[in-house]
This record gives C-alpha cells, sequence and structure tokens, in this order.
C-alpha cells in the first residue's frame, strides 16, 4: 500500500517558455527559420518530430564551427538563466507545505519528463526539486559540442518514465539498466500507482501522458501561455477530446487558477490515499 502521491510535469511551455527556442535566440539564431525552414521539411519527409530537432541542432552546430558550435557548457549555462513561468519558483515548497499540512502521512514527489535537452532541464534552477529528470540527451564530442542523440523522449517514449515512476524505478540504481521498467510488479507493491499521479502538458507530445494517467484514474491538467494565443486552439483539442480534466494558462503564483486546482487535485488525492491506508492497516 502506498502513501506517495506525485505530481508529473512536463518542461517546455509547461513550466517556462520554450527552452530550445529560447537557446537558439541566445546564440543568435533566427528561431522561425529554424523550425520552419530546417525542422518542417524533415517532418514532412515523416521524420518524429523530436529526432528531426535534435539533428537539426547538431546539423546546425557544426555549420557554427568551433567558436559558435552549440556545448555542453552553453546548454548548461542556458539552463541556469533559463526563465521560467510565473510562481514556479515557489510552486514545490507551498504544495508540499499544503499536502502536509492535510495529510502529513502523505509524501508527495515530483517529476519532470521532457522531450526538451536534458543538460538544459537539469541546469535550471529547481531541478532539486525532480525526484526524477527524463529528458532527450546527447553525447558530446572532444570539444564539448553535441554530436550524437543517446535518448530521445517523444509521444509514447514518455509514458515509459510514468512507468518507471510507477514501479519506483528511479535514481542512480537504476542507471544503465533499461529494460527494469518491463519487470512485472505486483499490484499492492507498486509505488506509485497511475490513480495517485497528477500529469501537466502542454503540447501533443503530452497527448499519451494525459491519455494514460486519466483512464487509470489520475488527475491530467492541460496549460497554455498566454503570450502565444496561436497555441490556444490546440490547448482547447485537449478538452473537446476529453484528454485533460482542465485548462488554464501556464501560472503558479498563489492567485492563479492553475495552482489553486492542482492544490486541491493533490490533497484531495492525498486524503483518498491517507484513507486507504487506514483501511488497509485496520
Amino acid at each position: 500500500m502506498s502513501d506517495v502521491i506525485a505530481l508529473v510535469f512536463d518542461f517546455d511551455d509547461t513550466l517556462a517558455p520554450d527552452s530550445t527556442s529560447g537557446f537558439l535566440e541566445s546564440i543568435g539564431v533566427d528561431t522561425a527559420n529554424f523550425w520552419t525552414s530546417r525542422v518542417d521539411p524533415l517532418l514532412r519527409q515523416d521524420w518524429d518530430p523530436v529526432p528531426a530537432y535534435l539533428y537539426e541542432l547538431i546539423k546546425l552546430s557544426r555549420e557554427r564551427g568551433d567558436d559558435g558550435a552549440i556545448t555542453q557548457n552553453r546548454l548548461r549555462a542556458w539552463g541556469e538563466s533559463l526563465p521560467l513561468h510565473t510562481g514556479v519558483d515557489t510552486l514545490f515548497t507551498r504544495l508540499r507545505e499544503q499536502v502536509r499540512r492535510a495529510h502529513p502521512q502523505v509524501q508527495l514527489e515530483f517529476y519532470l519528463i521532457s522531450s526538451g535537452i536534458g543538460e538544459v532541464v537539469r541546469n535550471t534552477r529547481i531541478a532539486h526539486e525532480f525526484t526524477g529528470i527524463w529528458a532527450s540527451e546527447f553525447i558530446y564530442d572532444e570539444q564539448g559540442a553535441i554530436q550524437f542523440p543517446r535518448r530521445i523522449v517523444s509521444f509514447t517514449d514518455k509514458t515509459r518514465y510514468l512507468f518507471h515512476i510507477q514501479k519506483g524505478i528511479v535514481g542512480p540504481a537504476y542507471i544503465g539498466k533499461p529494460f527494469e521498467v518491463n519487470r512485472k510488479v505486483a499490484e499492492d507493491r507498486l509505488r506509485v500507482p497511475f490513480d495517485q499521479m497528477v500529469f501537466v502538458g502542454d503540447g501533443y507530445t503530452d497527448i499519451p501522458c494525459f491519455s494514460l494517467i486519466r483512464s487509470s484514474g489520475g488527475v491530467a491538467f492541460g496549460v497554455w501561455d498566454p503570450r502565444h494565443r496561436d497555441k490556444r486552439n490546440r490547448a482547447w483539442g485537449f478538452i473537446e477530446d476529453g484528454r485533460v480534466s482542465n485548462l488554464n494558462h501556464a501560472r503558479y503564483d498563489d492567485d492563479a487558477e492553475l495552482y489553486q486546482w492542482l492544490e486541491e487535485a493533490l490533497t484531495s488525492l492525498a486524503g483518498r490515499v491517507a484513507l486507504k491506508a487506514r483501511i488497509y492497516r485496520g
């Protein structure tokens, strides 16, 4: 019987503005041209969107030469300076305190599953808040420049990491053991059942997670950045298709409706878990 609940986030456009576009802008790249002239033609050739943009980043890095290459250090530095959405810096502390006050026997954990670049998200000022982070990763050449993808997190790949959380396959002990996620775990031994998870995301790569969490009794929230109204129609589609429980602006301050819904969802889940635990233990 698990007394852990999990809040799982996407990253780009969910907790922060698009970090890849922001990075490209920071090194002087025309981001509109990058996506429309370099990545979109690959999509028309039936590329998966995530390896398409990673491939074009590697090509761009090589074209820029040694002085302008996209390096591990540059990605890390961008992560350290990356702006976050309103309220994100204090979000985790506020939610932990709220759950602790309401149901002190229930443990709240945070996870991040992103199609973005791991070197960036792992160096943000909120990275320490997450029990586990999974994102797309590069290997680097001798000069530290991006050379080849070593992990691609796209669409249904994201659901794989929900199973990691569910089964407790998280942390250093499981590095280099990719097949552990396939092992069978008895229902009463699951560390975080899906109906004890809340998932927050904004984009098409999040749809499999939305569907899995909702169909399993958990809660899924769709968000959109009001600074990019062109993405509102996409987000509204998640409501129309029944993918998400709610749809809100990506703001997390105390007065934001999204924060209040998250607080309500987590305390409700914690209450349900606490009740089940009392019944189970007699």
